[in-house]
């Protein structure tokens, strides 16, 4: 038969695994891995054997040697790699890659199909061939896998694996840096808190018509205090303010979508600083945070005219295609695929 991943749940008395073990020897088997996880009714032992019996015939003789529910899958000889050091290598790779959190999860617990959800609920599940993960307050991952129902071990492995994918609780709160634009100018870039609630009133009291109406698609005299507010709500997005001199220069805003692993973008900058790499510069510190917080892709909105963030969103590697409405461009940038500077 060959290679096979095979599952039992046992009752915890001492000799029961010695007794599997035993079973799977008479049937020629050698067992070239193991691994002892928990459940919600048991123990699992899982083995992966070289084998040349069957797997109905496997099954019959754990069974007989007291396994309950044993289940008996192909496996591979790729499946044999030392499971720590799997399970490292993984972890490296989301450190450095976050925003596969889903295709690092299903590679970690051998899943069919890991995909992002958002807003539906991430209590326990009746089917057991699906686990959801849980990401941040409304996002999380859902894994599938058809032939081996998930474990509480499981579980457990899987929520550790995705605390790596996040920033750390005060990075967003305590940031702050300063760049400086193609001109040599200085600029400090902050996160929105509400402290900036008047100087936002200002920004948009410098900016001209034009530019407020591509930032909101009508000529927005003053942010409403509502609209502010939400821009402020970091359970809803990540918003920067750009700062000199005393005041707020532009503002870059990225907010969670009902899109599952989709935020988007959106900037204001006064009419004085276009021209000077800020917009841009702004705009690759959301697509980071993005990227940080566990999403796949950016995607923003714009006027068809709003040719400026047409050519900055392309640089970074976004493609742009058009709505329902013709007036209106949408550009989707992967967050792993950000041009360089």
């Amino acid at each position: 038969m060959g290679f096979l991943r095979i599952r039992t749940t046992v009752d915890e008395r001492p000799g029961r695994l010695a007794s599997l073990a035993s079973a799977l020897a008479a049937r020629g088997g050698n067992i070239l891995g193991l691994s002892v996880q928990s459940d919600h009714d048991g123990t699992v032992d899982e083995f992966v054997a070289d084998i040349p019996a069957g797997a109905e015939t496997v099954r019959e003789a754990l069974e007989a040697a007291g396994g309950r529910r044993v289940q008996v899958v192909a496996a591979t000889a790729h499946e044999l790699t030392d499971e720590p050091t799997r399970a490292l290598l993984l972890a490296a790779r989301l450190r450095a890659m976050p925003w596969r959190l889903p295709e690092l999860l299903a590679e970690l617990l051998r899943a069919d199909d890991a995909r992002w959800i958002y807003g539906e609920a991430v209590s326990d599940l009746p089917d057991p061939t699906q686990l959801v993960v849980p990401v941040a307050a409304r996002r999380a991952v859902r894994l599938r896998r058809a032939e081996l129902p998930f474990t509480l071990t499981e579980a457990a492995r899987a929520a550790a694996f995705t605390r790596l994918a996040r920033p750390a609780l005060d990075q967003g709160a305590a940031a702050e840096r300063g760049i400086k634009l193609s001109d040599g100018v200085e600029v400090t870039i902050r996160p929105l808190t509400a402290i900036y609630r008047e100087a936002v009133r200002d920004l948009h009291d410098r900016c001209s018509p034009e530019s407020r109406r591509f930032r909101y698609f009508t000529s927005m005299p003053a942010l409403p205090p509502r609209m502010f507010d939400r821009l402020c709500d970091r359970s809803r997005g990540h918003s920067l303010v750009a700062g000199h001199d005393g005041q707020v220069v532009a503002m870059a805003n990225l907010v969670f979508t009902p899109d599952p692993g989709i935020a988007e973008m959106a900037l204001l900058v006064e009419d004085r600083w276009q021209g000077r790499g800020l917009g841009t510069a702004l705009a690759r510190m959301v697509v980071r945070a993005a990227r940080d917080l566990g999403y796949a892709e950016v995607k923003a909105t714009m006027l068809a005219d709003n040719a400026t963030m047409r050519r900055l969103l392309v640089s970074l590697g976004a493609t742009l295609g058009y709505t329902d409405d013709p007036g209106v461009v949408e550009a989707r940038l992967p967050v792993g695929a950000m041009a360089s500077a």
